[in-house]
């Protein structure tokens, strides 16, 4: 399996590459369907997702909500979809909740056909400033990201 790459393009724009085996119209379902969400877009292990809305469509919302199965600690997603592309590419607008809102995240996702038949995946993050981009790194996001893939690649509606 190939793991996530994460490059810091500008100050305030993170850039994050993934190799899935699926071809692009699978990853994409696997990243719209809340059925399938909730099977893989559980961060570490110990979390569990408690609500998946997701709108797949210009205008439609985003809500996810997590919780730590150990300490109940918890935190929610909110958004908006601006662009959806099936299934090539997505723009939402993201925002966590842990409790207080984060500043907005303008997140466009990419899913590119490849030679061997499976996608990559390319997310670009960005955010009002170079501040708000180091918070957001310091959270360990990109581990939960990375688990999270694991799990999507495996999942049977992944199979080539």
């Amino acid at each position: 399996m190939t793991e996530l790459t994460v490059e810091r393009t500008a100050p305030n724009v993170l850039t994050v590459t993934r190799r899935f085996s699926a071809p692009p119209a699978l990853v994409w379902r696997a990243h719209m369907e809340p059925d399938l969400l909730r099977r893989w877009l559980l961060g570490p292990d110990g979390w569990s997702m408690t609500e998946c809305v997701n709108e797949a469509r210009p205008g439609g919302r985003i809500r996810y909500s997590w919780r730590e199965d150990a300490t109940g600690a918890a935190f929610t997603l909110t958004g908006e979809y601006r662009t959806v592309e099936p299934p090539h590419r997505c723009v939402h607008v993201e925002r966590f909740h842990m409790p207080d809102p984060t500043p907005d995240n303008h997140v466009e996702t990419r899913f590119e056909a490849d030679a061997s038949g499976g996608t990559r995946m390319i997310m670009t993050m960005t955010v009002d400033n170079a501040e708000t981009m180091e918070a957001m790194i310091a959270t360990g996001m990109t581990e939960g990201m990375e688990a999270s893939y694991r799990r999507l690649e495996t999942l049977g509606e992944m199979a080539p």
